[in-house]
């Protein structure tokens, strides 16, 4: 029987799936380091919508080389189309006959990436600090049609198989089911059975050892490496784990897993299931910056298993998985923690809704992203805002009340995709039969929250964790008018969020600080001699104000030796 009718609103795709739907993914594809591809096939099940009208089946590429196809392991018509930027060119797949309401489409298809692959990261072995390269995949937002031919969009959840074969070891977003030799190398297979959307899947290959940090949880990176990233995660990990269970349900993806990437790695993170992506940065030597496991594991449950629909929502993703990390960090460590974090991202909407302009389109809640690239949104927006949002909700429903609601929100729409509105309806309809909480929700400004530009209403924040920093960089900008003399003390109880925000402080001077103060400043606290890259970065920006030539050389390194853009684009 075909499954129900579904409208196609999500903008970012030029998939046909309303009218037909991928429900299983087998890539079988191999690992060429020195041509830089990735080649084999893809085989995709669909299913007809009852809807359905359409005699092709149209999937998103970009920048793929296209060699066969076949419909049910039949030579069949298709055409590869010229390029939609910015979406790429969607290949039709012709049907012969139409498609029975309880029959099943497969498609394979045989493919290649290219040289133009916008997913793919290749580093060679002095880029990967081994004597082996490495490749990782980033197919957020819609970069998987780089990879392989799929239905791109958040709105479609498929089952995957993965068969990779390498010459070096294998990681991707499923559970392992094996190691088979293959000539020169290996097929490394795994299944992941919880639906995901193409922008999770994910893969990556090199010189890669695994230890456990927990009854549930391994790292994973160069074998170098190892002890120390094994050292950094294995106190939290579980922790967390136990602590989101406690605030949501059960975690579903049986095993939660820790990636750490070569340097050259841009990004801080990516929530790729059962394996997340982190940077080596957070591999400080002082575990102050595992909060990004919080942040991914709460992926787990907003994103990866309750997922937006469209990138227009993208708040849905990233404003709830903002608000369960902090209610991690509250149920860890206290609610002024909770506070504390929504004042650092306060400031990073500020700065979002500033670069953009605050009637720009982007800092929407719900951005109007037809023909556009998701990417060219992103921001701090959708995760400060919408968490902003449903802190709201909270306070005019009653934190009791809606702790209520956070598992019923993931019961109903774990494996789905959903949109803002669904949310909305879903929510009305929890407290429907509380007058209290219905009155509040119908008091609800929904088309402002959701549409309007720039700032939300301030919050009243908690604000005991980040006064004392700002104290303190008060007393070094003025240090020219009062008796200040800098001490270890200053510091010595704070974390190195806090340490941040302090320094961020710093930076934001009209008038910088004299050489000397900046010198003074990173011998009495330790700054130059940190590990920690979230200080030091801040630090060495402190001493190019100042015309420290000490930090020239340490800066020059930094540079050469961290990718995450997050501190190259500053320094």
């Amino acid at each position: 029987m075909a499954i129900s009718a579904k409208t196609k609103r999500d903008p970012g795709t030029l998939s046909n799936y309303d009218q037909f739907t991928t429900t299983h993914t087998q890539a079988n594809l191999s690992i060429d380091f020195d041509k830089r591809v990735l080649a084999g096939s893809v085989i995709l099940n669909l299913e007809r919508r009852s809807n359905a009208s359409s005699r092709e089946i149209v999937f998103d590429t970009s920048h793929l080389s296209i060699n066969d196809v076949k419909v049910n392991q039949q030579p069949c018509q298709w055409d590869l189309q010229p390029r939609v930027e910015p979406f790429g060119s969607p290949l039709k797949v012709k049907l012969d006959h139409a498609i029975d309401d309880d029959q099943n489409v497969e498609i394979d298809i045989k493919t290649q990436t290219t040289e133009r692959c916008t997913a793919l990261g290749w580093m060679d072995p002095t880029q990967a600090r081994s004597q082996y390269p490495y490749m990782y995949s980033q197919c957020q937002a819609i970069h998987a049609r780089s990879i392989l031919p799929c239905q791109d969009t958040p709105d479609v959840k498929s089952t995957y198989e993965f068969n990779i074969t390498s010459q070096l070891p294998v990681i991707a977003s499923g559970l392992s089911t094996g190691v088979k030799d293959a000539g020169s190398g290996k097929t490394y297979s795994f299944r992941q059975d919880i639906p995901i959307p193409s922008y999770l899947f994910a893969v990556a290959s090199g010189d890669i050892q695994t230890a456990s940090i927990g009854p549930r949880s391994r790292i994973a990176t160069n074998p170098k490496g190892l002890q120390a990233a094994k050292w950094e995660f294995e106190e939290s990990t579980e922790k967390y784990i136990e602590t989101l269970e406690k605030i949501v349900f059960p975690y579903q993806w049986t095993e939660y897993n820790l990636l750490v990437l070569p340097p050259s790695f841009p990004y801080g993170g990516m929530e790729n299931p059962v394996y997340t992506y982190v940077t080596p940065t957070t591999v400080s030597g002082d575990r102050e910056n595992v909060d990004v496991v919080a942040h991914e594991l709460s992926h787990s449950y907003s994103g990866n298993l309750a997922t937006a629909g469209t990138w227009m929502d993208f708040w849905l993703n990233e404003g709830w998985t903002t608000y369960l990390e902090r209610k991690l960090q509250a149920a860890l460590f206290g609610e002024s923690h909770r506070d504390f974090s929504a004042i650092i991202g306060w400031k990073a909407l500020n700065d979002s809704v500033n670069d953009f302009g605050k009637e720009h389109e982007f800092t929407k809640l719900i951005p109007d992203l037809e023909c556009k690239d998701p990417d060219d949104a992103f921001s701090s927006v959708p995760y400060e805002k919408g968490y902003t949002f449903l802190s709201y909700l909270e306070s005019q429903i009653g934190k009791d009340k809606w702790n209520k609601y956070i598992p019923h929100y993931f019961t109903t729409f774990a494996r789905q995709s959903l949109t803002s509105n669904e949310f909305k309806t879903n929510l009305l309809s929890f407290f429907a039969s509380d007058p209290a909480a219905s009155a509040a929700l119908k008091a609800v400004d929904w088309n402002t929250w959701f549409y309007a530009p720039g700032l939300p209403p301030k919050p009243d924040f908690d604000t005991s964790l980040v006064d004392v920093c700002y104290t303190l960089a008060a007393k070094w900008e003025n240090a020219d008018s009062q008796d200040f003399k800098p001490a270890a003390s200053d510091v010595d109880d704070w974390r190195a969020n806090q340490v941040v925000v302090f320094l961020n402080s710093v930076n934001e001077f009209a008038k910088p600080l004299t050489k000397q103060q900046a010198q003074l400043m990173g011998e009495t606290y330790g700054f130059f001699k940190s590990k920690n890259v979230e200080v030091t970065a801040r630090y060495y920006d402190v001493g190019l104000r100042s015309r420290d030539e000490n930090v020239y050389q340490p800066t020059a390194d930094l540079l050469g030796n961290v990718g995450r853009m997050k501190f190259v684009r500053p320094l």
